[in-house]
């Protein structure tokens, strides 16, 4: 039975200050936070991602986290996510091989919507899943791994950092993990109001910043946004 994890990734208004946008027809932009740690080697711009949304004056030189990477996005390899947070880290460490992470973010609605559930200003979405292609990776015991699997977090953001910071590294398998095209609301009617997928199938009661929090899904509510996904 397929268990999974909802984490919360991408830009907010405090990282780097805007939203990435959700448009009329549901498509979206992932647009990652800033960097905010010093690096060992080069990462990416916002300029090197081509993105459509308005930054703030300034950022687009700055450098990004680019995590969690997915294949099919500009200056990404393969399906890779760390998080140095002990209250992300832990959900995720007691997943298996062939479960889910789902990773959701806060997008700006831009346009008049032509999708019902879309909120008129802003809301909480699922944007992409890993099927995990092996367990989770415990942070502590990362260097004492063979080469050939350190190799595939090689372009991870965490491990070009200055210091390696990641509590918890997460490969997702080609077959299964992706960048959605159109996004899967986690919010009803307005942004802040949590929708069913929160409230009745995942571990969150849908009160208060819901849309911050780590959330656990059972075999059904895994079933249900995968569903989602395929009917988009």
């Amino acid at each position: 039975m397929a268990r999974a994890v909802a984490i919360n990734v991408a830009a907010n208004t405090n990282q780097p200050g805007v939203r990435g946008p959700i448009r009329p027809d549901g498509s979206f932009e992932y647009v990652p936070i800033p960097e905010s740690e010093p690096t060992t080697r080069p990462v990416p711009t916002y300029a090197d991602l081509d993105l459509s949304v308005e930054l703030p004056e300034g950022a687009k030189a700055s450098p990004v986290h680019l995590d969690p990477e997915f294949a099919e996005y500009p200056c990404c390899e393969r399906y890779t996510y760390g998080d140095p947070f002990g209250v992300k880290a832990r959900p995720l460490l007691e997943l298996d091989e062939g479960d889910y992470v789902f990773f959701y973010a806060t997008l700006s609605t831009v346009g008049k919507p032509e999708r019902e559930w879309i909120p008129p200003r802003w809301g909480a979405y699922v944007i992409g899943q890993f099927r995990l292609a092996r367990e989770p990776i415990p942070g502590a015991e990362f260097a004492a791994l063979d080469a050939e699997v350190r190799d595939l977090f090689d372009n991870n953001a965490h491990l070009k950092r200055d210091e390696f910071d990641a509590a918890v590294l997460l490969e997702g398998a080609a077959d299964g993990s992706e960048l959605y095209d159109t996004a899967i609301p986690l919010s009803g009617t307005e942004g802040a109001t949590a929708n069913r997928l929160v409230t009745e199938l995942s571990s969150d009661s849908g009160k208060g910043p819901w849309w911050r929090r780590p959330m656990r899904f059972e075999q059904d509510g895994v079933e249900e946004i995968l569903g989602l996904r395929e009917n988009r």
